[in-house]
């Protein structure tokens, strides 16, 4: 059996800002330790091959907007990915396993894929692999399986699945039975998907033992989910192999065709298929036309991670149950998050609440009412507000730069280059720029000049002069970039040379 994990890191994460944003999703931060969602998703792969057999590198879809970024985190925790996929926007769910899907049948085989968001939290990676290895099982046999996920309290954010009968029973007399067979989790026909439910209902779910959480993780053969998207689904499917045929290399990236991917219906993997599956099954059926639809219990410390109030469930917490995260004193609150990123951050009094500071915005809400967060970025939108889609500091292929201050016609930069990196070969129509080396040696070309500098050391890019800003070193580099002129907007610059192959007007 060969497992082919796909990874979905196309979600913006909007109930976690104002930490998370359009251009820097969730999927991309660090909430627990070091290792960001990314990062933790691609790890729980690690092992896996001695439960299951062959798992090869997951193939990532994602904006092309986060390819950068979703790259260099693979490289930090020395992971290799199959491919990474770009899409041009998001269109959900469905059509970004299904562009995977066509991409692991174009490889030549046909294997199981394991559907994973890029933005969940498992703690018991022995259980989730155990489950992997019971829902492989079924999809071998061509079964098209979800994980449910075993309620611990009736919630109102999550859709519900309920089960129908048991496919299989695990064998566990059975002489010879490995111990990973015994503790496989028992398998069920998927009867209906529920939506959210309110709070008794929710009650009435976990009280009947019947319901299981909607994860949004599945498993199933690549041609299976193929020919089910061909039957239910034939305008998206044509979509996707439209924007794979016309699809162009760009670096280690495979980037979709923009006209074809927008076509492409936006729809989730649930609603477009799963949902349809649904119903009254056994083992005597004849599933001619559609496939088998199953659960696979999951009980393995999992969150979605969905709003602030998740963050604060999954966090170590002190004796007043507050969860703290950076510079942050309280005195008399319970049961609430702080989160600090640049700043002091004091409570006093509070019950039950969510603070949320970063270098430009600052959130306080009602743990009961976390879900609105995402109001607050819908009114952003609306005013045109960058706040939504980029933080203070803003990250490129080579590094990052963050803004300190401005006025009329000046603006001030911190800039850090990453060792070996370098900004585009570039010119500005506007503005001159003042460069000053603060950390490391700079590599400077100006117009027909090429120079180092070093710390302390500074020099003047004139109006309509060529320039490039490189780090020849092995640390970072840091300057401090002082612009003047009639117009200092990010689309000032013409591009001549650029080894990251960007098209956009950025730096």
């Amino acid at each position: 059996m060969k497992i082919q994990p796909v990874i979905l890191s196309g979600g913006a994460g909007t109930r976690l800002w104002p930490l998370s944003r359009e251009q820097y999703p969730k999927q991309l931060l660090a909430f627990q330790g070091e290792k960001t969602l990314l990062q933790q998703t691609v790890q729980r792969l690690d092992g896996l091959s001695t439960v299951v057999g062959q798992v090869a590198g997951p193939i990532i879809v994602c904006n092309e907007q986060h390819r950068f970024l979703v790259a260099e985190q693979l490289r930090t925790i020395n992971h290799q990915s199959e491919a990474i996929l770009l899409e041009p926007e998001g269109r959900n769910t469905a059509p970004a396993l299904t562009v995977a899907a066509l991409v692991a049948l174009k490889q030549g085989n046909d294997p199981v894929l394991l559907v994973m968001p890029a933005d969940h939290v498992i703690t018991n990676i022995a259980a989730y692999h155990l489950a992997v290895k019971a829902a492989a099982t079924l999809a071998e046999d061509g079964a098209l399986v979800t994980f449910g996920i075993v309620p611990t309290a009736p919630e109102t954010g999550f859709g519900y699945i309920r089960k129908g009968g048991p496919v299989t029973a695990p064998d566990t007399n059975a002489e010879g039975a490995s111990q990973s067979s015994a503790l496989s989790p028992q398998s069920y026909y998927l009867d209906v998907f529920v939506e959210k439910p309110d709070a008794q209902t929710a009650q009435a779910y976990v009280d009947s033992g019947e319901y299981l959480w909607n994860s949004g993780m599945f498993v199933m053969k690549a041609s299976v989910w193929i020919e089910q998207m061909r039957q239910f689904q034939p305008d998206m499917l044509t979509a996707c192999q439209q924007s794979i045929e016309k699809a162009s290399e760009d670096l280690d990236f495979c980037r979709l065709n923009i006209e074809a991917f927008k076509t492409c219906p936006s729809d989730s993997i649930d609603y477009a298929v799963m949902e349809k599956l649904g119903g009254e099954q056994s083992s005597d059926t004849a599933h001619t036309e559609s496939a088998l639809a199953a659960i696979v219990p999951l009980d393995a410390g999992w969150s979605d991670l969905g709003a602030w109030s998740a963050i604060w469930e999954v966090g170590e917490s002190c004796a007043d149950g507050n969860v703290s995260k950076g510079d942050v004193m309280s005195h008399n609150c319970h049961n609430s998050l702080f989160h600090s990123e640049h700043r002091l951050v004091a409570g006093v009094g509070l019950d039950n609440i969510v603070v949320v500071e970063t270098a430009d915005a600052v959130m306080v809400a009602h743990k009961d009412h976390a879900q609105d967060v995402k109001k607050i970025v819908e009114r952003l939108k609306a005013d045109g507000r960058s706040e939504r889609l980029v933080h203070r500091q803003v990250y490129r292929p080579w590094g990052s730069y963050e803004g300190v201050d401005a006025g009329e016609r000046f603006q001030v930069k911190r800039i850090i280059v990453n060792p070996g990196a370098a900004l585009s070969l570039q010119m500005h129509h506007h503005r001159a720029e003042h460069w000053i080396v603060v950390k490391g040696t700079a590599r400077v070309t100006c117009g027909e000049k090429e120079f180092l500098l070093s710390e302390n050391q500074s020099t003047f890019i004139p109006i309509g002069e060529k320039h490039r800003l490189e780090n020849p070193g092995s640390l970072p580099l840091e300057i401090i970039e002082v612009q003047s002129g009639s117009y200092l907007g990010e689309d000032d610059i013409v591009r001549f040379e650029d080894r990251y192959g960007r098209g956009e007007l950025t730096k």
